[in-house]
């Protein structure tokens, strides 16, 4: 036999952050759950391949006294799934499964479940027998449903003849169900996190002070007392042509005032845009590696390289853009930095924004906001002609009739006004100006907030066809079983000269994952160990699992006698720590993979570390091939002869058990 060391320490990885998706009631049992609630949270966790706490749940909904042909057909599954007979425990197993059959009420016509139960029982009580012709028939005529439980899960429990007969109509099914579900357009949905709610960064409150309105007033206040003064010394004067002017400054005076606020405004709203698409000023300091505004720079600058507009140099669009790039990464980390909203949670946001950019520039209206400001020549023309015509007037005609009715009254007046004239009107197109931005802001930030609630919306709509956690586990128990035919066919064996098979689903590498509320991790990339147990020794293979892409690829391929096995242990059992398997063998190859990942990070309401860590255990597959494994390590060859004789005679008894209720 060929060997090859197979060490899988560079696959070790210090953690991962996930994205755990919101269904809590998916895997969720409350303590008052009635049984039937625990009885289907249990068939969930069977279906997403964790006998395990299926098993927990399923007994606990019978010994509550919810008993149907339902609950029995799966309450077997449970108990068997995944297993040969030679694995099956005589004290736990095979007793339970006795005390089940034992206990279980003659069976009518009923449903499709009791269809179901019945074809399970002829399986059961074809052990040890070549009659297997009936149990084949009875299976190909199951309802759809129960039939492909039966397949998924008893593929390997019969021996003799009758497992091949089982097998290739699993794999048949495997096949067809491989890519159902429309696998390859929603699988990338469940690594993608649950997106945070659409915001916009809040208006800016108006910065008009205090100050500014007294001293607007009493510019005012003054400029009217001075004016009033002026007039009157121009009636006491008498000079009609003074009169008129003063008549017409102040009029032309309002005008100018009138035009000047818009055009004040719109001068600097241009300003302000223009600093948007200003290149930015280099950072102080950078934000920290794996901080949250790290992370949204790392998405601009990928979805602003990503989105370059047609025909558009990347480079020329990525200089042109720098500064509006800058201002919108600045304004997602203000409004959505906090502990609950990772940046992967507003990927999506980002997506928006420069696709909205991009959409823009291609469409010329990137600055566009330019034109939009252009102040109309007649609103900058009547504030230079009233202003123009209020000076002219005002010294032509105003204070020269003034200073001669009343040379230190007239002066002194002129004076004053001309100086409160300047500080209410700076500070009234302060206030003005300011008045105006908080409007057109509040405008603006709603205009931008409707069309983010939109892109939400949509990127929401997309987000519902993601597949539960039980399609992953489908399509991922599919990909495993294609690759243990595919190794059968490999090494030349038959489904009926296996021993019993076991696999163990590590995280590969690179990855990302994501589970449901209390549901094991589900990986983007898997690294698969594969064992077949042989009357010969041990074949054993790696394999690296793209299943995005369904595509897998073997990287190591070992072979090994029974008595070849040194030791079999986990390292790491605890709950709050890493669980990494050991195989050594007698030569000294060793085998090491991380399975499992410490669950001590995105831990939601109504989870605890302990069950995350058994389920992802039990999804995992380490229990069953770890017990294989020290069962080997420990016997020897002599472990597939002493496993047959533990369950031999207590399999026939559950056989005469299990015949009584289907002849």
């Amino acid at each position: 036999m060929t060997t090859t060391t197979n060490v899988a320490q560079d696959h070790a990885t210090v953690g991962a952050q996930g994205d755990v998706h919101g269904d809590v009631y998916f895997y969720q049992v409350a303590a008052d759950a009635s049984p039937e609630t625990q009885f289907a949270v249990g068939v969930r966790y069977l279906d997403a391949r964790m006998p395990g706490e299926a098993r927990e749940l399923i007994e606990l909904a019978v010994a509550r006294g919810y008993e149907t042909d339902e609950v029995r057909f799966h309450r077997l599954l449970a108990r068997l799934s995944g297993r040969t007979l030679r694995e099956l425990s005589p004290e736990e197993d095979i007793a339970a499964l006795t005390a089940i059959c034992g206990d279980m009420p003659p069976l009518g016509r009923g449903d499709e479940w009791t269809a179901g139960l019945k074809a399970v029982l002829r399986l059961m009580g074809s052990i040890g027998t070549t009659d297997t012709e009936l149990a084949v028939k009875q299976l190909d005529d199951l309802h759809p449903v129960p039939r492909g439980k039966v397949l998924d899960h008893l593929g390997s429990l019969i021996e003799g003849p009758l497992v091949d007969q089982l097998w290739q109509r699993s794999i048949a099914q495997a096949r067809a169900n491989q890519l159902a579900g429309d696998r390859m357009d929603r699988i990338w949905m469940f690594f993608e996190p649950d997106p945070a709610g659409a915001r916009a960064r809040e208006v800016t409150p108006d910065a008009t002070r205090v100050r500014d309105r007294v001293l607007a007033v009493l510019g005012t206040a003054v400029l009217l007392y001075a004016m009033g003064v002026l007039g009157r010394l121009l009636l006491q004067q008498g000079d009609l042509a003074a009169r008129a002017a003063f008549v017409v400054a102040v009029a032309a005076g309002a005008v100018a005032m009138a035009n000047a606020v818009p055009w004040h405004f719109a001068r600097a709203r241009l300003r302000a845009g223009d600093a948007v698409f200003a290149p930015p000023r280099p950072r102080g300091r950078e934000a920290p590696g794996r901080g949250f505004a790290r992370a949204v720079d790392r998405l601009f600058d990928h979805y602003f390289a990503r989105y370059v507009p047609y025909g558009t140099d990347r480079d020329t669009w990525l200089e042109q853009t720098a500064g509006i790039r800058r201002h919108l990464r600045d304004e997602l980390v203000e409004i959505y930095r906090e502990q609950s909203v990772t940046a992967r949670q507003i990927a999506w946001l980002v997506r928006h924004l420069v696709g909205d950019v991009r959409s823009r520039w291609e469409n010329d209206t990137l600055t566009a906001y330019r034109a939009q400001l252009r102040t109309p020549l007649r609103v900058r023309a009547a504030c230079l002609a009233g202003t123009a015509v209020a000076v002219v007037a005002v010294i032509g005609w105003v204070v020269p009739a003034a200073a001669g009715a009343a040379p230190l009254a007239g002066t002194g007046s002129a004076l004053l006004a001309a100086v409160s004239a300047v500080v209410a009107v700076r500070t009234w197109l302060r206030i003005g100006t300011e008045r105006r931005r908080v409007a057109a802001d509040e405008a603006e930030r709603a205009a931008k907030l409707r069309s983010r609630q939109e892109a939400h919306r949509r990127w929401k709509a997309k987000l519902s066809r993601r597949p539960t956690d039980a399609e992953m586990a489908a399509w991922l128990e599919c990909d495993r079983k294609l690759l243990v035919d595919r190794m059968l066919a490999l090494y030349r064996l038959r489904p009926s000269q296996i021993i019993a098979h076991t696999f163990i689903e590590a995280p590969g590498r690179p990855r990302e994952r994501a589970r449901m509320i209390r549901g094991p991790w589900r990986y983007t990339n898997y690294r698969l160990l594969l064992f077949l147990l042989t009357d010969s020794g041990v074949r054993h293979a790696s394999v690296d699992l793209d299943f995005r892409a369904a595509q897998s690829r073997p990287t190591a391929r070992m072979s090994f006698r029974f008595d070849a096995v040194a030791a079999a242990h986990v390292q790491g059992l605890a709950a709050r720590q890493r669980q990494t398997f050991e195989l050594t063998l007698v030569s000294g190859e060793h085998i090491e993979v991380e399975v499992t990942e410490p669950p001590t990070t995105d831990i939601r309401a109504g989870e605890d570390v302990t069950t995350l860590s058994r389920v992802a255990v039990d999804a995992s597959g380490l229990t069953h091939t770890l017990n294989v494994l020290e069962g080997i390590a420990a016997e020897g060859k002599e472990w597939a002869r002493h496993q047959r004789a533990r369950t031999e005679e207590r399999l026939t008894d559950l056989a005469a058990t299990v015949k009584g209720l289907i002849d």
